[in-house]
């Protein structure tokens, strides 16, 4: 089955002229990106879902940040028992929770939240599970070899649609593991590696998802994988959940990104349909 109009977007889901408005301004980055073409269009089907999964976690003000301090503050401003309603006032950083990145965040001129068009955030969804490699090296980066991998057993990887790195670590989102920081400072969780995005960006994927708190694997001091990916007019989702309960190929990833002028991301309702 499938709500109502989901089927027109759908269908229209890789309409993607406008994709590649934030390509870098650095000419060695120009020369990078010059090298894949915008991705084409795919033929456009019906599609129908029997389920629905959640792919967010609940935000809340202890939620776990990068930086390792809240990032989401909640000031009552009405109660129900004074005033006859319930209202907060947020104080929220872009980048927590279950997030979007925006080709703005990593770019000096890229496409904002509300740039990116419906038919860019409705696409079809591949997970890649590397948790026995996780659990074996928390720094971990998924590769190119995983990817091939993946090819092998399920077909291409989807053209004009997200890939997403099923590490396992959406577990640890309650406790310390999450961010797991040495003593230090430094953190430890897998992330996608440069040679993988550059992979992707050839096969002409868009979107790419992670279980962690970002993109670039957490002991990452460069962001080579925010750099090479969000320049290049394609998006990214940090701190996605329940990758578990969706099959490696098939899925259709709809993104409840904000539209928010000028946005650089932010907190995202995030939903597989299965």
């Amino acid at each position: 089955m499938c709500v109502p109009g989901c089927q027109e977007v759908v269908a229209r889901r890789l309409s993607r002229r406008g994709l590649f408005k934030g390509v870098a301004g650095a000419a060695a980055g120009a020369a990078v990106f010059s090298a894949f073409p915008p991705p084409r269009a795919a033929q456009a089907a019906n599609v129908s879902f029997t389920r629905a999964v959640d792919l967010t976690h609940a935000l809340g003000e202890d939620f776990p940040t990068f930086f390792g301090k809240p990032q989401l503050q909640m000031e009552r401003t009405a109660e129900f028992s004074k005033d006859g309603f319930n209202m907060y006032t947020w104080h929220l950083a872009e980048h927590t929770g279950t997030h979007l990145d925006a080709p703005l965040h990593f770019s000096a001129d890229g496409a904002s939240a509300d740039e990116l068009s419906m038919e860019q955030l409705v696409v079809p969804l591949a997970v890649v599970n590397v948790r026995e490699k996780a659990a074996a090296d928390a720094d971990y980066q998924l590769s190119v070899e995983d990817l091939k991998a993946y090819e092998a057993a399920h077909g291409d990887l989807p053209s004009g649609g997200c890939v997403a790195m099923n590490s396992g670590w959406g577990a640890y989102v309650a406790d310390d593991k999450y961010r797991n920081a040495d003593a230090d400072g430094a953190m430890h969780f897998p992330g996608f590696s440069k040679e993988a995005c550059l992979y992707m960006m050839e096969k002409g994927v868009v979107g790419m998802a992670s279980d962690t708190l970002s993109l670039d694997h957490g002991a990452s001091k460069t962001f080579d994988t925010h750099y090479t990916w969000l320049p290049s007019g394609r998006w990214g989702l940090e701190c996605v959940a329940g990758l578990d309960e969706v099959p490696a190929k098939g899925a259709t990833l709809v993104v409840g990104a904000p539209k928010i002028k000028g946005a650089t991301g932010g907190p995202s309702r995030v939903l597989a349909l299965v």
